[in-house]
């Protein structure tokens, strides 16, 4: 069953609206130097791992399981990427599916669409992204919000991401846009990484010196990461005229308050009682954040999917009932897209089990 944890009436009123109606997943990915720093990011057991997640993902999520993938999942601390769930659910429903690129150091082996941004730089830095690269990212996620929507006239768009340290953007973005986020955020660690991530975090809006009402997309280019500004974009324009649920926890509840933000600040047109913010109940219920919280101080429903992992038969998947993971790769939204299509959740674990075995037996063949 879906959870609704903020604004009930609204997100009950989207869920009846698309239950049952086409949807289709774009998912953004990019890359932030921040998610090599020591310690910051689960999402990949060491730095190096960590530089090629978000393309190993684009890539299994395009293909799923491939006997020579030209970039394997990385191995994690502990647990099974998300993606497996994402992949699952693309699969089971045939769900229509645009990868893009928004700054990437390499493009994936994959039918993605390059958006021409870049990788960003450490957010300590305050000089993340030019700010040439964030307008021209925010007109490319303008324009493909608009494309997307036309695609599932009636339906809905899911907007996923991956980011490695993208958590820690997050806050940053939060926090440069005077939402007192601190000791809200999540992340892929099974307890959160609070302190680091604020004092990266104060270091980068430091060196920033952003004016006290700074506008978003310089707060963008200061401390953020590509994907924010191309998914806020998308999902403004996509408001316009069709549902948009949000894939994520902390990093699309960082989006959602960019695109308010964007939307009083330089006048762009949307309808936001037609987005809210989908993430798992490992992210939602998470005791070391406060993504609660942090949902009601950007004004937005929140909703999860109730996906159990506690009878899964793979350790890998029991992880996630310890905190482990948690969410990512639009995992969290596509759980939800396949129980408005009616899927009990025995079913959906089921197709995530069978996707697994078929990337082990794979994976065995090869080291053989």
């Amino acid at each position: 069953m879906v959870r609704i944890y903020t604004q009930p009436i609204q997100a009950e009123q989207w869920l009846q609206q698309y239950r049952g109606q086409p949807s289709l997943l774009a998912c953004v990915f990019g890359f932030t130097e921040t998610g090599l720093i020591p310690g910051i990011s689960a999402a990949g057991a060491t730095p190096d791992d960590r530089r090629y997640t978000a393309i190993a993902d684009a890539e299994f999520l395009m293909q799923g399981v491939q006997a020579q993938p030209r970039h394997p999942l990385p191995p994690l601390q502990a647990g099974a990427s998300p993606v497996f769930i994402s992949r699952a659910v693309v699969e089971g429903l045939s769900l229509p599916l645009y990868l893009f690129n928004a700054g990437l150091p390499q493009s994936p082996n994959a039918a993605v669409i390059n958006l021409g941004g870049c990788p960003a730089k450490c957010l300590s830095s305050g000089q993340a992204l030019p700010l040439s690269i964030v307008q021209h990212l925010l007109t490319q996620g303008l324009y493909w919000g608009e494309r997307l929507a036309a695609t599932v006239s009636g339906g809905y768009v899911i907007l996923g991401e991956c980011v490695v340290g993208g958590t820690t953007t997050a806050l940053a973005v939060l926090l440069g846009l005077g939402i007192p986020a601190i000791g809200k955020v999540n992340s892929s660690h099974p307890t959160c990484n609070h302190a680091q991530k604020h004092a990266l975090v104060e270091m980068g809006l430091h060196q920033a010196k952003l004016s006290p009402s700074p506008d978003p997309r310089q707060v963008v280019a200061a401390v953020g990461d590509p994907m924010q500004i191309v998914v806020a974009g998308m999902a403004i324009a996509a408001s316009r005229t069709v549902g948009v649920l949000l894939a994520g926890g902390t990093q699309m509840l960082a989006v959602y308050a960019l695109a308010q933000a964007m939307a009083q600040t330089n006048g762009l047109v949307w309808q936001p009682h037609k987005i809210l913010v989908g993430t798992t109940r490992w992210v939602a219920e998470d005791s070391t954040g406060d993504t609660v919280g942090l949902a009601q101080l950007v004004n937005t429903p929140l909703m999860a999917t109730g996906l159990n992992f506690s009878k899964a038969r793979m350790a890998a998947l029991q992880a996630y009932e310890q905190g482990f993971v948690k969410e990512g790769v639009a995992a969290g939204g596509c759980a939800i897209a396949a129980e408005l299509q009616g899927w009990p959740p025995n079913k959906l674990l089921e197709h995530i089990e069978t996707l697994i075995d078929r990337h082990q037996a794979i994976t065995l063949r090869g080291l053989a």
